[in-house]
């Protein structure tokens, strides 16, 4: 183990060192001369409360772009998660809805309230733990800010914060219409609007999308190739007003309808199933934001941003993936339904000093409130007619939750001469909870809980910038991220593990940014180590051997924790029509002190945290239109779960193509990805379920086959 991990470091100091240190010496001396090939777009940072260019961000960032997104993505936000160092995400659902920046992160939620370590913003919009909704049609960036953000997004983002924003109306009247089609079924349509309204000093943007898919599973019970199908459908509405310089309103309306079915579990592992009760993925989110900004005192910037979103959310799956046939002569039968009703409202109010050298401030109030009923129907029955025995679970729980969280939060920065910035940043917010449910078992009585926690707690950050040239910086960063406790809802739990508390989470972390070549490279890397305390944990056990409906999660507090490693990417226009990147991650994990069921669990790496992750990638555009792009991507091992679950995935590497032809009308695009058909996993579980004994054994979904297809793209 120390060699490998040795020869990892070895191997990033030659990537860093071939790739970033050659540029950063010699981009002084490069000559204008010979045909200056066009340089890369840069990068703005507009996820912080202050819009900043990347190169002066003291922070470590990802920032795709919206011709990132279509050039190396197709349909959602897990085409191209691989591309941002330090960010994975557990399967368990049809679409990524849970992830992890720098191992930190929910795996999934079955029980309990929405408690989430990762942040998900779209358009203003909290959909936290809800991240099914981020198809990316008519998107024009994603920003994933890594470590704790707690001066901008407080409880939410204690490992960091993913920010998606769709694109703003145009003052041209102009818009677009899209159609594909691939195997296994793959269909999409769409269409985007948008100009100017002079009249009304306005601009709008309309876009609306629907995407289908067989989905690949076949299930051989069911004699149907469709039940672990994708159907997902964009509407998104865009409105500014923009009567004079000094104001600006955006109002946005979206709403995401996922009817995915779920199916992706087989006794074999396979792409076969064999369940007799297909499961569902569904999320319906509607929400509507309003952000204005005006300018017009001379002391500040008023910024006001109004949001409301509502999610009902369906998810169901067989819980013994298997049918009479299958299990006979033994009657084995159980199924799981989880319906929620989720709806957010919030409010912030920034002022913030204008724009200029020397010392600016900003200061906010911010109120969120979430409301969410949980309907989770359990049906199961086992008889074994060889020992004559029989049991019965069917129980039904109904909850209602309530969350409110007001924050007040500041920051300040100024300049030490001319080369070296700091800033300092606090937030302190209010956490108020209540929580009420009632289940209701057959043939048993009914059990009830209520629990009303609250909590203080605060964060920050103090950070320094030093510029080495204009384009080219040292940065040094200490903040602090925090997360509310809660409480676990799974019956037959002692009661000592019915709550848990409150974690913090401390980041220590120094970066060097640069745009080199007169802007035809772009690289940063960033050192961190992130200390944890009384981390939360979620793990699980089955009380009952012959139940799988009776495996439960529940969180608890472990005494310490920590994370460090090194994210990098590059950039590099190396001629007009050549572009290439990289993207490196390397990380480590550990847990210690963690007490499951009274006994003290081994120190070890926290689950879906791999230790490596790589991306490279060219792209070839040619002016008169034909273009090529390669995407590789890989992916070191993990822990599925924490103990009892002892099981890793494997390594595994993943290839893209896409080829076409793009010009000011028209884009023509072929694409394949997973060129080389590799089996991958995604999420993982440890535990019997076939009868009679239910020996222990991993049960492992698999990420996308080899797909293909082609889009058609016309603009006007």
């Amino acid at each position: 183990m120390p060699r490998i991990r040795t020869a990892r470091r070895a191997a990033f100091l030659m990537f860093y060192a071939s790739t970033v240190l050659p540029y950063a010496s010699a981009h002084a001396a490069r000559s204008a001369a010979g045909g200056e090939p066009d340089t890369l777009r840069k990068i703005v940072v507009t996820a912080t409360l202050r819009a900043v260019p990347d190169v002066d961000l003291a922070g470590s960032a990802t920032v795709l772009g919206a011709h990132t997104l279509r050039a190396a993505g197709e349909q959602h936000f897990e085409d191209v998660l691989p591309l941002v160092p330090n960010l994975n995400w557990s399967g368990d659902t049809s679409r990524p809805r849970y992830f992890q920046i720098r191992g930190i992160g929910e795996l999934e939620q079955y029980q309990g309230a929405p408690n989430p370590s990762v942040g998900f913003i779209i358009d203003d919009i909290d959909f936290s733990g809800l991240g099914s909704a981020a198809t990316l049609f008519d998107i024009a960036r994603i920003q994933v800010l890594r470590g704790p953000q707690a001066t901008i997004d407080g409880a939410n983002a204690l490992a960091g914060l993913i920010v998606v924003q769709s694109e703003a109306p145009a003052d041209r009247f102009g818009g677009r219409v899209e159609v594909g089609a691939g195997d296994y079924g793959t269909r999409s349509y769409g269409a985007v609007l948008t100009g100017p309204v002079p009249a009304l000093d306005s601009a709008f943007r309309i876009a609306a999308q629907r995407y289908v898919s067989n989905g690949f599973y076949t299930n051989v019970f069911l004699h149907r190739n469709n039940t672990n199908n994708r159907d997902e459908t964009t509407l998104r509405g865009r409105w500014r007003y923009r009567p004079d310089p000094n104001l600006r309103v955006d109002l946005t309306v979206l709403h995401v309808a996922i009817n995915n079915g779920y199916d992706a579990w087989a006794v074999d592992n396979s792409r076969t199933t064999e369940s007799d009760q297909p499961g569902e993925d569904v999320q319906h989110s509607t929400g509507v934001s309003l952000h204005s900004i005006y300018r017009g005192w001379h002391a500040a910037t008023l910024t006001a941003i109004a949001t409301y979103a509502r999610s009902l959310i369906g998810y169901g799956y067989d819980g013994d993936w298997g049918n009479e046939r299958l299990w006979a002569p033994y009657t084995y039968q159980y199924s799981e339904f989880q319906a929620r009703n989720r709806s957010t409202r919030s409010l912030e109010l920034r002022l913030a000093s204008p724009a200029r050298p020397g010392i600016d401030w900003l200061v906010g109030v911010y109120g969120f409130e979430m409301r969410e009923g949980l309907s989770d129907t359990n049906l199961g029955v086992y008889v074994d007619p060889i020992q004559q025995y029989a049991s019965t679970t069917d129980s039904v729980l109904t909850s209602r939750y309530r969350d409110r969280n007001v924050a007040l939060y500041g920051e300040i920065g100024g300049e030490i001469g001319s080369r070296t910035r700091w800033s300092v940043g606090v937030r302190g917010e209010r956490h108020t909870t209540r929580y009420h449910d009632l289940t209701t078992n057959l043939g048993a009585p009914s059990t009830s809980n209520a629990f009303a926690p609250s909590f203080a707690l605060w964060g920050g950050h103090l950070s320094i910038d030093y510029a080495l040239r204009p384009e080219e910086h040292l940065y040094a960063l200490i903040s602090r991220g925090y997360k509310a406790g809660g409480f676990n809802l799974s019956q037959g739990l002692p009661a000592g593990e019915r709550t848990f508390g409150s974690e913090s989470l401390i980041d220590y972390e120094i970066g060097h940014k640069l745009v080199a070549d007169r802007g035809r490279v772009q690289a940063d890397t960033s050192i961190f180590y992130m200390r944890r305390q009384s981390p939360q944990l979620k793990t699980g056990t089955q009380l009952v051997a012959d139940d799988p409906n009776t495996f439960v999660f529940y969180t608890g507090n472990a005494s310490s924790g920590y994370s460090y490693g090194v994210e990098s990417s590059l950039r590099w226009r190396a001629t007009r029509t050549m572009t290439f990147g990289a993207a490196f991650g390397w990380l480590q994990t550990l847990y210690r002190g963690f007490v499951q069921n009274g006994i003290l669990l081994p120190d070890r790496p926290l689950p879906h945290a791999p230790d490596w992750q790589g991306a490279l990638n060219a792209q070839w555009q040619d002016p008169r239109g034909p273009y090529a792009r390669i995407d590789v991507t890989g992916l070191g091992g993990f822990y599925y779960d924490l103990p009892p679950n002892p099981t890793r995935s494997h390594p595994y590497g993943l290839a893209n193509v896409k080829v076409g032809w793009k010009d000011a009308r028209y884009d023509v695009d072929l694409w394949v990805r997973n060129v080389l058909n590799k089996d991958y996993t995604v999420r993982g579980f440890y535990f019997g379920d076939v009868p009679p004994n239910f020996p222990n054994a991993l049960y492992t979904q698999l990420g996308d086959p080899r797909t293909w297809g082609a889009d058609l793209t016309v603009r006007f």
